[in-house]
């Protein structure tokens, strides 16, 4: 068969690597940014996936910016990014244009996969429609429409394509049948056959926003504590010798990446529409869009102990990226950190080992340099190097930690400030 992959980032770029790498089908790529697309053609990898990379030393992809390479294509798969706007309503306006390029070439008997994430209905209630209008082929009778959300976890050294499990529903069971045994024949992991494309697009939605709202809750537990005088992580570690019932989650600075901070309010909307009001997941929302702004207000109130305010003084931001050694930006609450302290006119230094191009500074001790705070947003590998000792040497007396990482007891041994979330 030929295969195509539209969209050639953090999902469609593994699977297509995938498919190609074990079997024997045609597989080409469609992705319109010209400069992934010359990447790919050269070998070189255009996301940080460790799996990925290895895949493209091994076999090589036909991949193009011209849409024409999808046509004749027996299954089309769509990995296309679904952001929300800056309302928070869902932005589908990728989606769509990838339905439209599809419906140039669409025939009887192809099947349209969606891998990418959508709020329950949108396959049954815009991708159907859509291909029908735009084709006048008639869903099951001509063609069929699938949906397996992807699961991608970039950056995970254990998880990746082949290994991760697998939902997939479609418009009839014999494609579902279809399309489960074509993944069986690519990946390692289990692929479980669901009843229906709404069923299927429901398990990614609940997947994240479960993640967001027990995010949400070790959140508003370390704004408690905090004023409590309880240290969370030694609450969490406690609690999580509970052999069954308990569930460990973290509380930080934020959330970022492309689906917690941003899947919920794909449900969120959906329901809104059929009269449904989800107070809980717009709640955790609420929460951890908060958590930026509370812990710059950490700073605030350090700095205020010495009699200096944000403007000014010079402060270091350590990390930028959502996600600890990984160079990925999306929705990062870093970036809003670095907004909030440029609102308040600090005189900013910014380091990420991994995020260079926005970097004003090329290593730890030169944004240490001079620094009277730091602020770490990123819990990368390469900042574990930061203790009391290192800080006293450069002089730094406020420390604000938003992942507690560091060693605060070390920290503050040396007599510099130290402030995490909850603790």
């Amino acid at each position: 068969m030929k295969v195509a992959v539209l969209g050639l980032g953090y999902v469609g770029l593994p699977l297509a690597l995938a498919i190609k790498k074990r079997t024997n089908h045609d597989v080409v790529g469609y992705d319109p940014k010209a400069e992934k697309v010359d990447k790919i053609l050269k070998g070189i990898c255009p996301i940080e996936d460790a799996q990925a990379e290895r895949d493209l030393k091994e076999v090589k992809l036909k991949a193009s910016t011209n849409e024409e390479i999808i046509d004749g294509s027996d299954i089309y798969f769509v990995c296309v990014p679904t952001p929300v706007l800056d309302d928070y309503t869902p932005d589908l306006r990728p989606l769509t244009s990838a339905i439209e390029t599809i419906a140039k070439f669409l025939h009887r008997g192809q099947y349209v996969v969606i891998e990418s994430t959508v709020n329950p209905g949108v396959c049954d209630e815009l991708v159907v429609p859509m291909l029908e209008n735009l084709t006048g082929l008639k869903v099951v009778k001509d063609f069929n429409v699938v949906h397996c959300p992807e699961r991608i976890n970039p950056g995970d050294p254990k998880w990746n394509v082949y290994n991760i499990p697998r939902n997939i529903g479609s418009t009839s069971p014999e494609a579902t049948k279809f399309i489960a045994d074509f993944y069986r024949s690519v990946l390692d992991a289990e692929i479980h056959e669901m009843p229906d494309l709404k069923t299927t697009e429901a398990t990614k939605i609940i997947e994240n926003t479960f993640r967001d709202i027990n995010i949400a809750f070790v959140n508003e537990l370390a704004k408690s504590f905090e004023v409590l005088g309880i240290d969370i992580l030694a609450v969490i570690n406690g609690a999580s010798n509970k052999p069954f019932a308990f569930l460990p989650h973290y509380p930080g600075c934020g959330v970022g990446g492309h689906c917690i901070p941003v899947d919920p309010y794909y449900l969120i909307d959906r329901a809104s529409k059929s009269g449904f009001d989800h107070k809980f997941l717009k709640l955790a929302r609420e929460i951890n869009n908060s958590m930026p702004a509370h812990t710059v207000n950490h700073l605030v109130d350090a700095l205020n102990k010495f009699s200096k305010s944000v403007k000014g003084t010079r402060i270091a931001l350590l990390g930028l990226s959502y996600k600890p050694n990984l160079g990925d930006l999306r929705e990062s609450p870093a970036l809003k950190i670095k907004k909030l302290l440029e609102e308040k006119e600090a005189d900013l230094v910014c380091f990420d080992p991994y995020v260079k191009e926005f970097s004003n500074v090329a290593s730890i001790e030169e944004a240490l340099t001079g620094a009277f705070a730091i602020l770490l947003a990123t819990a990368h590998n390469e900042f574990r190097v930061i203790n009391g000792e290192l800080l006293s040497k450069y002089e730094v007396k406020v420390v604000i930690d938003g992942r507690n990482f560091l060693d605060k007891e070390d920290i503050q041994k040396y007599g510099i400030y130290y402030k995490g979330i909850g603790r």
